[in-house]
């Protein structure tokens, strides 16, 4: 591992940790990694502790299941559940009561309502004026908050069609009036930019690449990173992660030796999202190979060793979660349940411990010191942020949950995949 340049890093970490508090939206839970892309929420009274009575202040039972993250604006609660006959967006009220529901496609021939693997899979994102959904089979609509439908396409007709091995499960994201979409697979790789209001092409990129076989199949998500005005996209696949301007989609950085050519893997598709703060870019791959710390600052192309790397790591990643930023740490959640904590300013691992045994899907989320991590079965672990392991509770709901939580409100949102869950201290 390469030691770090720490006059570059401290500063932007001490920007992020004294704006940490007044620059994220305490009242909603806009898409599925939270205000700012990042899975850090500033709300309050969050309850440590609950079970199927304690703490749970409604269940909603669903139509469908599905790995969507539910998204909050204000009083209502949007989310996409694969149904018998339909694939529906919900929307219901923040005391558990369903105010529409509308159909987004044909759910026939849609797999069992206990798997992970549905057309429900790529959350929505909100900007409290419309609600935007994409279904596994590239149906992309808008609607407004009262369900009427303001737009609506199919990406494969407009696009090509997709061709991944396991389903198309990449959640836009929604920043400033446009939605931003990577579209990495083996029939091509491009990222475009849509304006959120009408659903119409802005830019459309090539993102280029050498990968070959299974590793042209990216199941990311894209991140933002930002500071203050500044901002770009980062679009994570087929070997590489890239960064790109958001005003033409053009290549600022280009993250390499993710999967190096002399131990070349064939199947390295990547699941896992990167994740950005003001101070640091934590880019995962899969199959317990590398992490990379990088800096925002950083231009061209980065090998191995880079100037514009912050830190990297060989192995330890992540599969499937997407890396969590808190504080001083990076956090690490293994599909095993093994979680990793990390330094930020130098990747230095703080520790490795067994959460629980079972699977993880859902990626972690952080709030008033506190980090939140859902397995599969149910049982969400909550561990005090720092350098230190700290389980203070193990809390075991009913139902299957391979979706990530939402913080809003005063309240942690668990979407199973029977029911929605509220979950408060108050």
């Amino acid at each position: 591992m390469r030691a770090p340049n720490m006059k570059i890093f401290l500063p932007s970490l001490c920007v992020l940790l004294g704006s940490l508090a007044g620059s994220l939206a305490a009242d909603h839970w806009p898409s599925w990694r939270g205000p700012n892309h990042d899975g850090v929420s500033a709300e309050k009274g969050l309850p440590v502790e609950w079970d199927a009575q304690k703490n749970v202040k409604w269940k909603l039972a669903l139509p469908g299941g599905g790995s969507a993250t539910p998204v909050v604006w204000g009083s209502r609660i949007f989310l996409t559940c694969a149904g018998e006959k339909e694939l529906l967006l919900l929307c219901v009220d923040t005391d558990g009561k369903e105010l529409w529901r509308r159909p987004l496609e044909s759910s026939k021939g849609e797999k069992g309502k206990r798997e992970e693997n549905t057309r429900a899979s790529p959350s929505p994102c909100t900007d409290g004026k419309q609600v935007y959904t994409l279904t596994g089979t590239g149906v992309f609509a808008a609607h407004d908050l009262e369900g009427k439908q303001v737009w609506k396409f199919n990406v494969e007709e407009r696009y090509g069609r997709i061709r991944l091995g396991f389903g198309f499960h990449t959640t836009p994201l929604l920043h400033e009036g446009r939605l931003y979409l990577p579209l990495i697979h083996s029939g091509g790789a491009w990222v475009v930019a849509l304006d959120a209001a009408t659903g119409g092409e802005v830019w459309k990129v090539e993102r280029k690449s050498d990968g070959r076989s299974e590793c042209e199949h990216s199941y990311t998500s894209p991140c933002l990173w930002r500071d203050g005005a500044k901002a770009y996209l980062v679009t994570h696949g087929n070997d590489y992660a890239v960064a790109h301007r958001l005003t033409d989609g053009v290549e600022i950085w280009r993250l390499g030796d993710l999967n190096p050519k002399d131990s070349y893997n064939s199947t390295l598709r990547f699941v896992a999202s990167p994740v950005a703060t003001s101070g640091l870019i934590v880019v995962p791959t899969a199959k317990n190979r590398g992490v990379v710390g990088v800096k925002p600052g950083a231009t061209g192309y980065l090998a191995a060793g880079a100037a514009g790397e912050q830190w990297r790591l060989t192995q330890g990643t992540p599969d499937v979660t997407s890396p969590l930023i808190y504080g001083h740490e990076v956090y690490l959640c293994r599909e095993s349940g093994n979680l990793v904590c990390l330094d930020a300013a130098t990747g230095k691992q703080h520790y490795a411990e067994r959460l629980y045994a079972q699977t993880y899907r859902g990626s972690p989320v952080a709030a008033e010191g506190r980090i939140y991590l859902t397995a599969r079965d149910g049982m969400v672990s909550v561990v005090a942020a720092g350098p230190k392991f700290q389980v203070l509770s193990r809390n075991k709901l009913p139902d299957q949950i391979t979706a990530s939580p939402a913080l809003a409100g005063g309240r942690i949102y668990l979407r199973g995949f029977d029911a929605l869950y509220a979950v408060g201290a108050q």
